[in-house]
């Protein structure tokens, strides 16, 4: 599948990371950093080579993610209330500390006690 596809399938705003992995045998290599990180240009894609051997920029692409997803969601661009956002908070009680619109107390339902 390539990016395309999962914009059309998904959300014009996801936000997607194409890891390079096994960095560390650049000897095998099949695919250059070059090839890669044009290919990853080309298609709006974040990029990043990775080794799961020596752990290598594994959570950096984990932490890279998020933080777009949050420059997205802090300049408007990703609204977590809509839905088919893609966004969803997994506790109640951080919905009621993110959302400015919701500022009044939590319902029974909500309140995570």
């Amino acid at each position: 599948m390539t990016s395309p596809d999962a914009r059309m399938l998904a959300s014009q705003n996801i936000v997607i990371i194409l890891c390079g992995n096994k960095k560390d045998l650049d000897a095998d290599r099949e695919v250059t950093f070059l090839e890669a990180s044009r290919f990853a240009q080309e298609n709006e894609l974040m990029f990043l080579e990775t080794s799961a051997l020596t752990g290598e920029n594994v959570e950096e692409a984990f932490v890279q993610c998020a933080r777009k997803i949050l420059n997205k969601i802090e300049s408007g661009e990703l609204d977590p209330e809509r839905m088919g956002s893609g966004i969803q908070y997994g506790d109640a009680a951080l919905r009621q500390l993110r959302s400015p619109r919701r500022a009044q107390a939590p319902s029974a339902q909500e309140c995570g006690c």
